[in-house]
C-alpha cells in the first residue's frame, strides 16, 4: 500500500531543493506529489518509496516532516469527467477524499478516510 508524507517548509527561495536534496542523498525516490504555500510555508505532500527513511532524512536536514498515511493509488482513463466519476463513486459509497494529486507515473493518489471502502471502488 502507498504513503504519503507531509513535509512542511518555509516558503521562500532553496527550501524546495534543501528538501529534494536530502531525499536525493538518502536515495528516496519521489514517485508522486504536491505542493502549495500557505501562511508562509510550504505544505507539501509525497509519494515516497520508504516513508519512514524519508522522514528520518528530512529531520537529519532540520525539515520538518509528518508521520505517513495510507493511500490508494488508481489508474484514470485521460478523458473529461474522469475524476468527477471516480469521486462520485466514492462519495456515494460514503468515502471522504480529502487530498489527491498524480503520481509520476500518471495514476492519481487519494488521501481518504477508509482505505479499505475505497480500494473496492473501481
Amino acid at each position: 500500500m502507498a504513503r504519503d508524507i507531509t513535509v512542511i517548509i518555509e516558503d521562500k527561495p532553496g527550501t524546495l531543493a534543501e528538501m529534494g536534496e536530502a531525499l536525493g542523498n538518502a536515495g528516496i525516490n519521489i514517485k508522486g506529489g504536491c505542493g502549495l504555500p500557505f501562511e508562509g510555508r510550504g505544505i507539501i505532500h509525497l509519494l515516497v518509496d520508504d516513508p519512514d527513511a524519508a522522514i528520518a532524512a528530512l529531520a537529519g536536514a532540520g525539515i520538518e516532516a509528518h508521520t505517513p498515511v495510507s493511500v490508494i493509488q488508481k489508474k484514470l482513463q485521460d478523458h473529461p469527467g474522469e475524476l468527477g466519476e471516480l469521486t462520485r463513486r466514492m462519495g456515494d459509497a460514503g468515502i471522504n477524499v480529502y487530498m489527491f494529486y498524480l503520481s509520476a507515473d500518471g495514476e492519481i493518489v487519494l488521501g481518504v478516510d477508509d482505505i479499505e471502502k475505497a480500494g473496492a471502488v473501481s
